[in-house]
């Protein structure tokens, strides 16, 4: 059993997840979170974590779904789930959340082109449909909402 925080300075708690599902299948893992976004939950499932629990939940709680994913069940924060079937699907493609996260920083299109082994033209076509698609000014108001979503 291994309980990680989905933000960890190495390995987030999903590629944690993922590594101990592959290496460890018999190892449960349940996420504990401060950023409970319906994305993030989805990714965290697929990963292979059992538990997906926010930061403030009530005291005892976290004892309780160690306990039910020990015994071989899953628990997720029931306010999550119901706005996980509510959530927005998030528009882009792979590719575009890859150029999106690169852009973070206000990156020049020529670094990011050199990291995803595209063209600078490519890489200008990508961020303009990605601001297209989620109907903001720039690329740093489209990686905003795209965190706030939780689709980086």
């Amino acid at each position: 059993m291994a309980v990680v925080d989905l933000e960890m300075p190495a390995l987030d708690g999903l590629a944690v997840s993922a590594e101990l599902a592959a290496a460890l299948p018999s190892c449960k893992v349940v996420i504990l979170t401060g950023y409970g976004k319906p994305p993030l939950l989805k990714r965290a499932l697929d990963a292979g974590a059992k538990g997906f629990l926010p930061k403030g939940s009530p005291g005892g709680a976290l004892a309780e779904v160690i306990r039910r994913v020990h015994a071989g069940g899953r628990y997720v924060d029931p306010a999550l789930a119901a706005d996980a079937l509510t959530a927005p699907e998030c528009p882009l493609t792979p590719r575009e959340l890859e150029v999106l996260r690169l852009a973070e920083f206000d990156t020049p299109v020529a670094v990011i082109a050199r990291r995803t082994h595209l063209s600078g033209g490519t890489v200008r076509n990508y961020l303009a449909a990605v601001v297209a698609k989620l109907g903001v000014s720039s690329r740093a108001e489209a990686f905003s909402l795209a965190r706030e979503h939780g689709w980086l």
